[in-house]
């Protein structure tokens, strides 16, 4: 037993799973039964189904992510790092966001630390590549890809122009290809703007090592999503890879060679590596290994779900199945994990999750999608305007909270009468360059070294009865300020 009054359910992680798996657990808990602690490095969940959207300027960044506080005023949510955790004394070392690190002891463990990009030793990645994971990830490349524009319409440089106007997107799947869709139509829209930017002057590519793109959705539809992409100018290579891109030159493995300054990575992803620390069992790609009901192997208080374990897909019907990465299953998970916690709590029996395929949506820009949709054992295949109206009624929906729906559905419907923001706002980024540079120590010093030589300028123009150098106004004020 933890040294509080009541048992503590730690809750490792802030994403879909870990909000959901909190709420379903202070839902049906009752009053003063267990405290339920949330830690998470940041103190929001983000909806990554809607980062490509958010990238495009299609919802404003602010409603793809979820206030924990906001969502969950019962527990006690912090705001760090889980570094270590002791399984034998039930003890985990919090590294807060200020100060030195400490120890939280628990009785229940909830593990939803979701996952990070999974990445290759290619030369030239880490320092030009971009990601898809977060927020501020999306409104950084929305930013840089709009900062590419003004770069190409303001130079007279064909190489510099050429290089701001192609852009390389690695991986086909959800995230890379409704990212290439969302981004390509919003560059393309926006180039109206720009006189001497013309459409056609803009490269997309999409590369992936698979023969096709959008699995999730099966080999039709992401046939007729790789012809569509196409169909509008993106280049797509498949059964090839990306090789290095060191100063933006890129190379891929089939022999084509661009120079490019915007990467984008979305190959894939893989479980938090900080999982290997806590001392639990894992599987052989690093997902935590649970049972059907997402407790984890040899453990009797402690569960697992979403992208960092590996779940037994019961409906697969077959041996050695598990569950996909996705928010349909992360969402039906943290609901069925929270009632099984409870369940440990109170000493009661565990349900096994299932869940059957329900099917799957992707949005590739404005008025364009694919979905698929699976009642029992019919399977309705959706493309274009329709599939895209699925789409972003499915997620507008599955978003949690009212609040954040109401926002985001307001922002469609703005969209609809008024025309796209293309302005750039990768100065946000750096909010306080401007003011570092006036008030830094360096700048003053120079100011005041250039106003001392003015001085003495004017000091010796005036004692050899020349007339001032330039700036002499500014000069005689400062020779009388001094």
């Amino acid at each position: 037993m933890s040294t509080t009054e009541r048992p503590r359910i730690l809750v490792v992680g802030g994403g879909y799973v870990g909000l959901y798996t909190a709420r379903r657990i202070l839902k049906k808990m009752r009053y003063g039964e267990a405290t339920v602690t949330v830690v998470d490095p940041r103190s929001y969940m983000t909806y990554q189904p809607f980062l490509p959207e958010a990238a495009a300027g299609s919802i404003s960044p602010r409603h793809v992510v979820v206030p924990l506080r906001r969502v969950l005023p019962k527990a006690e949510v912090l705001t760090g790092r889980v570094t270590t955790i002791d399984q034998e004394s039930k003890v985990a070392t919090i590294a807060p966001l200020v100060g030195e690190a400490y120890d939280l002891p628990f009785d229940y463990l909830v593990i939803a630390m979701g996952a990070v990009s999974r990445t290759f030793p290619i030369p030239g990645l880490a320092e030009n590549g971009i990601g898809m994971k977060g927020v501020e990830e999306a409104i950084g490349l929305r930013n840089h890809v709009l900062e590419q524009l003004d770069k190409a319409d303001s130079t007279n440089d064909e190489d510099v122009r050429r290089r701001a106007l192609t852009f390389v997107f690695v991986g086909g799947g959800f995230a890379g290809a409704e990212t290439i869709g969302e981004v390509e139509d919003m560059a393309r829209d926006a180039a109206k703007y720009y006189p001497n930017v013309r459409r056609e002057d803009m490269r997309f590519i999409l590369v992936d090592a698979a023969p096709g793109i959008l699995p999730e959705v099966g080999p039709k539809l992401g046939e007729w999503g790789l012809e569509h992409l196409r169909s509008r100018g993106v280049e797509c290579y498949l059964d090839t890879s990306m090789d290095s891109c060191v100063d933006g030159h890129v190379v891929l493995r089939n022999g084509l060679e661009v120079d490019s300054s915007t990467i984008v990575w979305t190959a894939g992803v893989k479980p938090n590596p900080a999982l290997a620390r806590f001392g639990l069992p894992l599987g052989p790609k690093g997902h935590v290994d649970v049972d059907a009901t997402m407790q984890v192997r040899g453990t009797d208080h402690v569960w697992a779900a979403g992208d960092n374990a590996q779940v037994p897909d019961l409906a697969a019907g077959k041996e050695g199945a598990y569950c996909p990465p996705n928010a349909q299953h992360a969402l039906r998970q943290a609901r069925a994990l929270g009632d099984n916690v409870i369940s440990g709590l109170r000493g009661f029996p565990q349900r096994a999750y299932k869940h059957a395929n329900k099917g799957a949506v992707a949005g590739l820009g404005l008025h364009k999608g694919v979905a698929m949709i699976v009642l029992g054992r019919t399977r309705i295949k959706l493309k274009g305007r329709l599939a895209w109206y699925m789409h972003r009624t499915y997620h507008g929906l599955a978003v949690p909270t009212w609040n954040r729906k109401i926002r985001v559905f307001a922002d469609w419907t703005l969209a609809m009468f008024l025309k796209r923001e293309v302005v750039s706002l990768g100065a946000m980024e750096h909010p306080r360059e401007e003011f570092y540079e006036a008030a830094s120590p360096v700048t003053a010093a120079a100011s005041e070294e250039a106003a001392a030589e003015r001085k003495t300028r004017v000091k010796e123009s005036r004692a050899a009865g020349r007339p001032e150098d330039r700036d002499s106004e500014d000069s005689r004020q400062e020779a009388r300020a001094s």
